[in-house]
């Protein structure tokens, strides 16, 4: 059904309102034999398919990368494609869709789909995949439940591409980072609570004012629109020990959720920000500068602690390691606000994960769904994730093995190598095994497993892990084993409503979080409690119980579509 223009105008004013972020793992697995075929004729006609991306894609090279060619050589297809770009997160784009009706072909939309699904944009690919997909079904399996969009609305609108099924996690690529140089030059200290985080750069930074001629910077976040989210206010749950589900708190044994900030120990850890601003500690620009201004800051070396995900800086740490910098990048710790917490970096989603879908708009649907399908297979999944065989790597005694001059530019020139080579640069399109997961030769899918893992370090990384008697960073952090399988996955996949009130008192809470965190942080030290709990009063008074009540019914509703259980 068409949204009436009321509706679309309501979706253009709410455009910044539904982006979340966040990834998920599982169990190992080993993958069923290849069912994929290149195709007959009609799947190797030329054809080209339009696609927006919601997520930026600096390295997109237009398919006439080596995978690319690969791609459409094998199935005829050939990708018209438009990514967002900065911090975006595709919010005003999918939203001037949804208001227009004008649409791609097919559409990665992130936390926007069911903006894209009330407009009536998106087709059903339930039948579509039973018919013509069957790699889709093989590797979704028995997730094929949690591919449907709601209880009362059981089609599949999108495939999740964005999480790999049945991910192990090998690494960490977040929490609290220090550059190497900084670890090295003060003895390797112990690097486990907020304190010991404070007093490294505190130390390093009175001995050396100055990085290259330029102000050192101990810490800087990016606070750039959707991304305050990654790295100021989301890491509160991880330094107090909960799970980050965005904007909400989910307590495991009732589903009740509300919005994380009302926790009394996130308010404690917002505290130590606004004390590491008040000791010059934390960038004095955190608040104003851009998402390129972040990344120029880091890219110059200058900055010696971060609290991010290393997909959201890893453009300026990889200019780093090009131009032979590899020192002033970043080991990962699980710091908390004291030893007696554990982090939950790795608490296990399940499979969950944002996807691709096919629009209204797509003229030949069929050709689309097979060519996704294509993507999917065994072929296709090795040619994403390793490339050309000969070029890319190669088979020694039936293992596939990337030839060391490739390692090092797949490492030490990883923007140059991904636009020639495409790896790494189509995972959106289609389904995927993660990390972990054996195809039909006992290889592994992906090249990211353990031994592929310490081989892509650089020599400044394997001395610090060395000296944490680490072989990985996952080694630092708390073992997913250590915790339970969360039953509503990744609660900032989840589908919320696109219109009505819902809306209008999210927008209106992320308003308040957007201003007032920061006028919490950078307060003085007296003014702190006074702040935050005006903060917290908005949001009461702006309807968060409300809405806190309609998400722990979504949450709820989740875990009974999922588990089967009868939630109350």
């Amino acid at each position: 059904m068409k949204i009436s223009k009321a509706s679309r105008l309501v979706a253009l004013v709410l455009a910044g309102s539904l982006m979340l972020a966040g990834c998920s793992s599982s169990k190992d697995n080993t993958g069923a034999a290849d069912t994929g075929k290149a195709g007959d004729t009609e799947s190797t006609a030329p054809v080209t398919f339009t696609f927006f991306g919601a997520d930026a894609s600096p390295n997109w090279n237009n398919m006439k990368d080596d995978v690319g060619q690969e791609i459409t050589k094998k199935t005829g297809v050939t990708i018209n494609a438009e990514y967002d770009v900065g911090s975006g997160g595709g919010d005003n784009k999918v939203s001037l869709m949804a208001a227009s009706g004008e649409y791609p072909d097919m559409i990665f939309a992130k936390g926007n789909l069911g903006m894209l699904v009330d407009a009536g944009a998106m087709i059903d690919l339930t039948d579509l995949i039973e018919k013509h997909a069957p790699n889709l079904k093989k590797i979704y399996s028995s997730n094929m439940n949690r591919l449907k969009y709601s209880n009362e609305d059981p089609k599949i609108y999108s495939i999740p591409t964005n999480a790999g099924v049945d991910n192990v996690v090998f690494d960490a690529t977040g929490g609290f980072e220090i550059q190497h140089r900084v670890l090295k030059e003060l003895g390797y200290p112990k690097v486990r609570t907020l304190k010991d985080y404070e007093n490294v750069l505190k130390q390093y930074v009175a001995k050396h004012p100055t990085t290259n001629g330029q102000p050192t910077i101990p810490l800087t976040l990016n606070a750039d629109d959707w991304k305050i989210m990654i790295t100021v206010t989301n890491p509160a749950f991880l330094a107090t020990g909960a799970p980050d589900d965005g904007e909400y708190y989910i307590d495991p044994a009732t589903y009740e959720a509300k919005l994380h900030y009302k926790r009394p120990e996130e308010k404690e850890y917002f505290r130590w920000l606004n004390h590491m601003y008040t000791e010059g500690l934390l960038d004095k620009d955190t608040f104003i500068q851009k998402d390129d201004q972040y990344k120029a800051k880091i890219s110059s070396g200058r900055v010696l602690g971060l609290i991010d995900q290393e997909w959201d800086y890893q453009d300026a740490e990889n200019a780093l390691k090009s131009s032979g910098k590899n020192e002033y990048t970043y080991a990962h710790f699980p710091v908390t606000i004291s030893e007696d917490i554990k982090d939950k970096s790795m608490q296990s989603t399940g499979f969950d994960g944002y996807g691709i879908g096919i629009t209204t708009s797509c003229k030949d649907p069929v050709r689309a769904i097979k060519f996704l399908d294509w993507l999917a297979s065994d072929e296709g999944q090795v040619l994403r994730n390793w490339g050309i065989e000969g070029k890319h790597y190669k088979v020694e005694n039936g293992k596939r093995v990337i030839p060391q001059d490739v390692q090092n530019r797949k490492v030490n020139d990883a923007s140059n190598f991904a636009k020639e080579t495409g790896i790494g640069l189509y995972a959106a399109f289609s389904a995927r095994y993660g990390d972990g997961v054996k195809d039909s030769t006992g290889n592994y899918y992906t090249t990211n497993f353990p031994e592929q893992i310490v081989a892509s370090y650089s020599d400044a990384e394997k001395e610090s892990l060395k000296a944490y008697k680490a072989t990985t960073w996952k080694d630092l952090f708390p073992s997913e084993k250590e915790f339970p399988v969360k039953e509503w996955g990744a609660a900032y996949n989840m589908t919320v409503p696109t219109d009505g009130e819902y809306q209008v008192i999210f927008k209106k809470t992320q308003d308040i979080i957007r201003k007032s965190i920061p006028e919490a942080i950078l307060s003085k030290p007296g003014d702190f409690d006074r702040v935050y709990d005006n903060f917290l009063a908005s949001l009461d008074k702006a309807g968060a119980p409300k809405m806190e009540a309609e998400y722990t019914k979504l949450v709820k509703a989740r875990v009974a579509l999922w588990t089967g259980k009868d939630v109350k």
